[in-house]
């Protein structure tokens, strides 16, 4: 099957593609460097029920690439390992320093379904709050994806030589 020969794959958060589809953002290049490098890479890139929901607020489905894109349901091994992930984060909220926001639990959520899904190498997300959310996880459990910052090239964050 499909899910046996999947090396690995990225899970892009609302973040990602927000700057993705916007010609305007100082991250688009970043971004579209990164897609490029999953589909060169065959690393599929997951979006998850989550992210489209948020992304549907202000934009539109259709403007996601999403015949490059596998739909993961929230399912409930997910809402499991959310509790676990959200208790930690509520419990130490006060040393997050997080601006402008409370905890927002789709950070928690997402990073569940990355965590539950075998496949799921990767995270990649902009958003600096929620980096920190994961870095907390990463003190109290160990999550088995690691958090790509969009601000960092792909050619750093994947060591690779940068020919452009």
């Amino acid at each position: 099957s499909e899910e046996d020969t999947m090396h690995n794959s990225v899970l892009l958060d609302t973040s990602f593609f927000l700057r993705f589809l916007d010609d305007e953002s100082t991250l688009n290049k970043n971004a579209d460097n990164y897609f490029r490098y999953f589909l060169q890479n065959e690393i599929a890139m997951v979006v998850s029920t989550i992210c489209i929901a948020e992304y549907c607020v202000r934009g539109d489905i259709n403007e996601l690439p999403l015949k490059n894109l596998k739909i993961l349901p929230f399912n409930l091994d997910h809402s499991k390992k959310t509790g676990e992930f959200a208790r930690i984060a509520f419990q130490h909220r006060g040393s997050l320093k997080l601006n402008e926001r409370n905890i927002i639990p789709n950070d928690t959520k997402l990073f569940a379904q990355a965590d539950c899904e075998q496949s799921v190498d990767f995270y990649l997300s902009s958003d600096s709050e929620s980096l920190k959310i994961y870095n907390l996880l990463k003190q109290h459990t160990k999550p088995k994806f690691q958090f790509i910052d969009l601000n960092t090239p792909c050619n750093e964050a994947f060591g690779l030589i940068d020919f452009g």
